[in-house]
């Protein structure tokens, strides 16, 4: 088993070499309490921060997805001190003024791009910036659509950004305002409301665990 040395809040560990930066640490002993959650990607809990040896460059990174090398200094942060403002939903317009007025930061964006760069998702968070300041929101839902409010593009904005809450108030405006209306989906909930599907469901839950199955292999699937 080939293995590297890495540096885990600045203590040295050998581990093997192709394991993630969280597996790694838990390799190391180290139990995670913190900094971690669904361990695949999507829910940006295990934002880490490392320097590679001989490289003086910052990186960041999801534990969960970043193998280790050897030489490396890592960092978690757990969690990324933004303030989110409150605000009610409903009395929002769907307006850039709207970001502008709870996000004022957002016109101290200089186009930098380090945001953009931090990104473990690879997302064009600049661009995400400048549609926020045009005002395009779903051009903002759009660019930011696969966002997991992991932060990182936070720590690193000059500006101090919280963009992570710009991205979800924008998502949950175009959602709530300006996304066309699902009609069959509509259709589909008052029939389920008024019983429609009754009878269906109870016998689903009368059938065993071998008819069960039977039952979802046999299913008909729309095209």
């Amino acid at each position: 088993m080939n293995e590297v040395t890495v540096f885990i809040m600045g203590k040295g560990y050998r581990v093997p070499e192709g394991l993630t930066i969280m597996k790694a640490m838990e390799y190391a002993g180290y139990r995670l309490g913190r900094g971690c959650g669904c361990r695949g990607g999507y829910c940006g809990a295990c934002a880490t921060v490392y320097r590679l040896r001989g490289d003086y460059r910052l990186y960041a990174d999801l534990a969960c997805q970043t193998p280790v090398q050897d030489g490396m200094y890592i960092a978690q942060l757990p969690f990324t001190p933004a303030e989110r403002p409150p605000y009610q939903l409903t009395d929002l317009q769907p307006r850039g003024e709207t970001l502008l007025a709870l996000f004022p930061e957002l016109a101290r964006c200089v186009a930098c791009n380090t945001c953009t760069k931090a990104c473990p998702q690879k997302l064009e968070v600049m661009d995400a910036v400048q549609a926020a300041l045009r005002g395009d929101i779903p051009q903002v839902a759009e660019f930011t659509f696969d966002c997991v409010s992991c932060g990182l593009c936070t720590m690193r904005c000059p500006a101090e950004i919280s963009h992570h809450h710009v991205w979800q108030l924008a998502r949950r405006l175009n959602g709530a305002y300006l996304t066309p209306r699902a009609l069959h989906v509509q259709k589909r909930v008052q029939e389920i409301a008024a019983g429609v599907f009754k009878s269906d469901l109870d016998a689903l839950l009368s059938l065993g665990r071998d008819a069960l199955v039977a039952a979802y292999k046999a299913r008909e699937i729309e095209s």
